[in-house]
């Protein structure tokens, strides 16, 4: 799988994606205490619908395109955040607008170019640092944070075969530096196999307190199609998952065809381990 996100900018996945990370980080800054959050692969921060690779596939259409048309009220908050037009806010976006003073956002982006336009978006901004590097190193390199709070969005671009034991190393590293932190990684669903052997995986290491949230569009068992995807979350904040269901629900009456479907999985309670 191959996905550059500027082709793939407010689709299904992002909205799945997003709207989650919209109720993390809502849940997190209801503490006064500073927050750092870390984006590992923060992309060009922010999306043209109408540009030559979002306007080549057109997968907006299907995502945010159609959450605008129903407008579900448990959405309200993150269609709330996507500005009307043409116009999607990546990750960096988001998290920059649900942020308050004294808090820290720092954005890593590997590929030069995107880089360098994810600088120039936060130029000058006293909240954001924008890191040329690998995002999976900077998990280790980063944490733990002086604010002793964080939560890290880790959404992998899935080029490599195995992205999803690479995801699984760099998450059980970080728990390991980091124990109290929040850590929030998405994964594409096209056929089972895969994401059964991620989770078992994570599960194998004695990650505590994980759940991941699904939501399938159809049934997962074409591996030729991004069929759905989830957000595994470790040391999720207190009244995320109920928050979430809601959500996920949303998204499936908007989206999903007609055998879709959303789950929120325990991987493991509070006390594995």
């Amino acid at each position: 799988m191959n996905y550059r996100h500027a082709y793939h900018a407010g689709n299904a996945a992002d909205c799945l994606k997003h709207a989650l990370l919209v109720l993390l980080l809502r849940a997190l800054t209801r503490k006064a205490k500073p927050l750092f959050v870390l984006d590992t692969h923060a992309g060009l921060g922010a999306y043209d619908l109408a540009g030559p690779e979002a306007g080549r596939t057109r997968e907006w259409e299907g995502g945010i395109g159609r959450l605008r048309a129903a407008s579900p009220t448990a959405l309200a908050d993150y269609l709330a955040l996507v500005p009307p037009g043409l116009a999607y806010p990546g990750s960096p976006a988001i998290a920059r607008a649900l942020l308050r003073p004294g808090d820290r956002l720092a954005l890593c982006e590997l590929h030069p170019e995107d880089a360098a336009v994810l600088r120039r978006r936060f130029r000058g901004d006293p909240l954001a640092q924008v890191h040329a590097r690998d995002g999976y190193e900077a998990v280790s390199a980063l944490l733990p944070p002086a604010e002793r709070r964080a939560l890290v969005l880790i959404d992998p671009p899935f080029e490599r075969p195995d992205e999803f034991a690479i995801l699984a190393r760099t998450l059980d590293a970080g728990r390991r530096k980091f124990p109290s932190g929040v850590f929030a990684a998405w994964y594409p669903v096209k056929h089972r196999a895969p994401v059964r052997d991620f989770m078992a995986d994570i599960t194998a290491r004695g990650i505590p307190d994980v759940i991941a949230c699904e939501m399938l569009l159809r049934p997962a068992i074409d591996p030729a199609r991004l069929n759905g995807s989830g957000l595994l979350v470790i040391n999720p904040p207190y009244g995320f998952e109920a928050a979430a269901a809601p959500v996920l629900e949303a998204l499936r009456a908007a989206l999903g065809e007609e055998e879709a479907s959303t789950a929120i999985i325990r991987l493991a309670g509070e006390d594995a381990g």
